[in-house]
């Protein structure tokens, strides 16, 4: 079974206006309401995909209550801890041609919590798959990803930075995605060659990464496996005229590389697809439809 587990996750207001006047009143031509998390755009896409998972993560309130139901009608299985106080946050996401976001801060995450959460995840086996990712809450542990995934037999999908990244690699995450900004971060210098890339995620498999996945935005990705094979992917070709939102391009990756690697094995296909599925995330409005990703994956085999 595959499980994805956002922390923090959220109800995102998206609001498409002209331009925005700061100080002034600005109105929008169209707005609307959606689950918001790394982990939960993973499960969403992986619904959408014909792929089943269970969404674990911390809900609190009126606007807890909300996201249960959107993901529902998404056809995503939910598991959410009920925090008790306070509420699930709201992010607000005002597209003017470029997305620009104000996002809540959330829940407190206490140490009873997150004991909670990781009795569950300690339920799990070595047969199930649980992604983290997306943001650690205020009041937790910065090494909170280390030690939820020291608390679990199942294998982990990882995505996050900086310090929680480089605590949780002596683990043996099966995956993480960092992309090029964030490998430049840890690396400390530019990474400007594809030689010089696959020097730095030959470090992160020294540290423990089984395997890395690189996302380049308009590049594509890379990919180098626990057999040391090295791939590269360009996005396939958009037609005019699409929407452009980043938000979850990423997440969606996952998705396709999930649901790729589980139908056939293959770590080639499998990142092609990824690049697929993350590509028409980025030309979608909000997340990909299954339509256009099999349009888009069809130039694969032509």
């Amino acid at each position: 079974m595959i499980y994805t587990v956002t922390l923090n996750p959220s109800l995102d207001y998206f609001a498409m206006t002209e331009s925005v006047s700061e100080g002034k009143t600005n109105r929008t031509h169209d707005e609307y309401i959606v689950p918001g998390g790394k982990g939960l755009n993973v499960s969403m896409v992986l619904s959408r995909l014909g792929t089943k998972s269970a969404a674990i993560g911390f809900t609190a309130g009126f606007t807890g209550a909300e996201l249960v139901r959107l993901l529902s009608e998404e056809k995503v299985d939910t598991e959410m801890i009920d925090a008790g106080e306070g509420f699930t946050r709201i992010n607000v996401k005002i597209n003017c041609g470029k997305v620009t976001e104000f996002n809540g801060a959330g829940i407190t995450l206490s140490e009873e919590l997150v004991t909670t959460l990781k009795k569950r995840l300690s339920a799990l086996s070595g047969e199930d798959l649980v992604i983290l990712s997306g943001s650690i809450p205020k009041g937790a542990k910065k090494g909170l990803y280390h030690d939820l995934m020291a608390s679990t037999a199942a294998r982990v999908i990882l995505d996050c930075s900086g310090e929680a990244l480089k605590e949780a690699l002596p683990l043996h995450p099966l995956l993480i995605k960092p992309n090029d900004e964030e490998i430049e971060e840890l690396a400390g210098h530019p990474v400007e060659t594809e030689e010089a890339l696959r020097a730095e995620m030959l470090k992160f498999q020294a540290l423990g990464a089984v395997n890395v996945m690189v996302s380049l935005g308009a590049r594509g990705a890379v990919l180098l496996t626990e057999g040391g094979d090295f791939f590269s992917c360009t996005p396939p070709a958009v037609p005019a005229g699409r929407p452009f939102n980043t938000v979850a391009a990423g997440d969606s990756m996952i998705a396709g590389f999930i649901h790729a690697y589980r139908t056939t094995p293959d770590y080639e296909k499998a990142l092609r697809f990824a690049v697929t599925v993350g590509t028409a995330a980025a030309y979608s409005e909000w997340l990909p439809e299954k339509s256009f990703i099999d349009s888009l994956w069809n130039q694969f085999s032509e």
